[in-house]
């Protein structure tokens, strides 16, 4: 064999070699705002599929093959959030465990189902986000439309004969779920004495202050998320009212009360079960808190999330979004969040939504 045919058999076995560990690594993409006012649930997105990932790789990776965690930052911007799929598309990511905001995630949605990539959402609750028929979209939280109601069941039932407002921030997100709020409690024969708004990033809310003093207002019922929420509370404390404040699951962070203070306290709020205190999950919170982290909301609907992917394609035999999308909604899968089952639009079949607590810095479960 002479030397130019040794030079180009050289050449092609080192292009096969480079294909073969190309295609070693499975990308997996995580993204949600990791700047920005809600920068700690992107945080919690990016601890809880780091550990998926790292315990996935541990046990041998998927089809003999290793994850490689790619994020991306979205700032809950929609504009953004486009941006970051299309990044995650030219990557090649198989599956994409994002994004927070619903006002990110259902734009970035449309990206994911033209490049065939699985998305699955740990905490855009609107029911938009699965309403379109994307068969490539999924969530393991809970929808708006369950949300809501259950606030509005527990505020007709513990605040009868009350004075309740309604206030929401103009997000997909804070208006849907205001809205599902405010039809549940009409329904159930209690009208709101104010339904207002608010823009998002203000931090003076001294006229929404002097207008629920003004409506003598004993329960604020806010669509939105934990920055203002808490800068509203607090305004109303200072403002002499004990008007207490029930908002939904963008408050499941420790840094609301870090906004609040004291004046945190006794306000409500939804979220799914905590699964920090399920006993199968001992370990697993053991060592995330190794690792100097605190699980808390959406870091173990992260790991699920990747936990429910990884099972499927393993069922699949392959990454194919199609193929997994079709083991998604056809079988069960153990997880961090206990069983999952995703119905034919891709939400989890059995969230469930309970009431919680802020007492102390902390928050607790509220038996209804």
């Amino acid at each position: 064999m002479n030397r130019f045919r040794l030079l180009m058999l050289g050449a092609a076995t080192s292009l096969i070699l480079a294909a073969t560990a190309a295609r070693a690594d499975i990308v997996v993409g995580v993204a949600g705002p990791l700047t920005g006012s809600e920068a700690v649930f992107g945080e919690q997105f990016s601890h809880g599929a780091s550990k998926a990932v790292d315990d996935i790789n541990k046990k041998g990776g998927l089809l003999g093959q290793k994850l490689v965690l790619k994020s991306g930052d979205d700032a809950c911007d929609p504009k953004q959030a486009v941006s970051v799929a299309n990044d995650m598309a030219s990557a090649g990511a198989a599956v994409v465990i994002g994004h927070f905001c619903s006002g990110s995630s259902i734009p970035a949605s449309d990206v994911y189902a033209e490049s065939n990539i699985i998305q699955i959402s740990p905490g855009s609750t609107n029911p938009d986000f699965t309403e379109r028929g994307l068969p490539n979209v999924f969530r393991v939280c809970g929808r708006d439309d369950a949300q809501g109601p259950i606030a509005a069941e527990y505020v007709q039932s513990h605040f009868k004969g009350k004075t309740i407002a309604i206030v929401q921030d103009k997000s997909t997100y804070g208006q849907g779920l205001a809205d599902q709020f405010k039809a549940k409690l009409n329904a159930l024969g209690t009208k709101e004495v104010l339904y207002d708004s608010i823009t998002a990033g203000d931090k003076d809310f001294s006229p929404l202050v002097s207008k629920l003093k003004q409506a003598n207002v004993d329960v604020l019922y806010f669509g939105g998320y934990k920055t203002e929420a808490g800068l509203i509370t607090r305004q109303l404390r200072e403002q002499g009212l004990k008007t207490i404040l029930v908002s939904g699951d963008a408050l499941v962070t420790d840094e609301y009360w870090a906004i609040t203070g004291d004046a945190g306290q006794g306000t409500l709020m939804t979220f799914g079960p905590d699964p920090r205190l399920n006993p199968v999950n001992k370990t697993l919170v053991e060592e995330f808190r190794a690792d100097k982290y605190e699980p808390e909301a959406y870091t173990l609907y992260t790991y699920a999330a990747l936990q429910a992917w990884a099972d499927a394609v393993t069922k699949a035999g392959t990454t194919d979004a199609t193929k997994v999308a079709a083991e998604l909604k056809k079988d069960k899968f153990s997880t961090a969040l206990g069983e999952i089952q995703f119905d034919a639009k891709g939400d989890n079949k059995a969230p469930g939504y309970v009431v919680y607590e802020w007492n102390n810095g902390k928050y607790a479960y509220v038996k209804n």
